[in-house]
C-alpha cells in the first residue's frame, strides 16, 4: 500500500501547487487593477481552479490516510 501513500502525496503536492498558482494569479490581478467586469471574469475562472485544487489536495490526503491504514 506504499503506492497509495505515494500517489496520495503526489495528489496533495499537485493540489498545493494549484493553490500557489491561485495566490500568485490573484495577486497579479490585484496589481493590474483591471476594470471590475474584467476582474470579476478572471476571478470567477480562478475560483474554479481554487476549488479543484482544494478538492485534489483533500482527496490526496484521504488516499494517504487509507494507504497508511492498510499497512
Amino acid at each position: 500500500m506504499t503506492i497509495m501513500a505515494v500517489l496520495g502525496v503526489a495528489m496533495v503536492a499537485a493540489g498545493l501547487g494549484g493553490l500557489g498558482y491561485c495566490i500568485r494569479a490573484g495577486v497579479a490581478i490585484r496589481r493590474e487593477k483591471p476594470s471590475p467586469e474584467v476582474a470579476r471574469a478572471r476571478l470567477t475562472r480562478l475560483v474554479a481552479v481554487n476549488l479543484g485544487s482544494v478538492a485534489l489536495a483533500a482527496l490526496g490526503l484521504g488516499v494517504v490516510v487509507i494507504g497508511l491504514a492498510m499497512v
